[in-house]
């Protein structure tokens, strides 16, 4: 999709697809790369360096754990709403899914293809809507209160990059068909994300170190004991 806006994009798909299966598609190619971004900045802090682990306790551990959950069940969160039934209630409303997808697609072959990478994203997807379903939406009362129970579906992140392939594989071979392209969403990083935050981090942790030390040899300078409001 190259430089061009979400609206321009999406009337492409149209143009190539038609109305209702471009348009799905679209929202959803919209949703795995906004999953791909939030799951990216979580690996730049929690799963790359050891270092970097070091560097976020040295800085604030207890805000930095917070946010490893959260991101964390984020992840999750976010990939089974992709994967959820079409539609769910009683009213049968209708959901963002890529289980959607199929029974939009008039290729006979490409809907049995799609079908089937369906199916397998939603086996490679089970852990994540077992967390949803049991410990993020909705809080398991066994679970709460460590009583048995059957536990929570392991999980990695190992396998929520699985999870990710075997979505971005369903949207590829919609893709590859109708225009011969495929995205990579998992190339790229933010700009004044993770990474410049932990540089900034970095430098913040040196100087406060630095100051303790003086202080610690009673060589302290006026600055040590300014504390600009922020």
């Amino acid at each position: 999709m190259g430089s061009q806006t979400a609206d321009e994009a999406k009337a492409a798909n149209v143009a190539v697809m038609g109305e209702p299966l471009g348009v799905l598609y679209s929202a959803l190619w919209q949703s795995v790369a906004l999953v791909h971004v939030y799951w990216k900045e979580y690996v730049e802090l929690f799963g790359s360096k050891p270092e970097r682990i070091d560097l976020l306790n040295r800085a604030a551990p207890a805000f930095f754990h917070m946010i490893q959950d959260e991101l964390w069940e984020l992840a999750l969160l976010r990939i089974s709403r992709l994967t959820d039934p079409p539609k769910t209630g009683r009213a049968g409303r209708q959901n963002l899914s890529i289980q959607a997808l199929p029974a939009l697609i008039s290729d006979a072959t490409l809907k049995a293809q799609v079908t089937q990478l369906v199916a397998d994203a939603l086996a490679e997807t089970a852990f994540c809507r077992d967390w949803r379903n049991r410990r993020i939406a909705h809080s398991d009362l066994l679970l709460a209160l460590d009583q048995p129970t059957t536990p929570l579906a392991d999980a990695s992140r190992l396998k929520v990059k699985t999870a990710l392939l075997s979505i971005t594989a369903v949207l590829n071979a919609v893709a590859g068909h109708y225009m011969d392209s495929e995205s990579r969403f998992d190339l790229g990083g933010r700009i004044n994300g993770a990474v410049s935050l932990l540089y900034v981090l970095n430098e913040g942790v040196k100087v406060g170190e630095t100051r303790e030390k003086r202080l610690e040899e009673g060589k302290p300078i006026p600055e040590d004991f300014r504390c600009e409001p922020i």
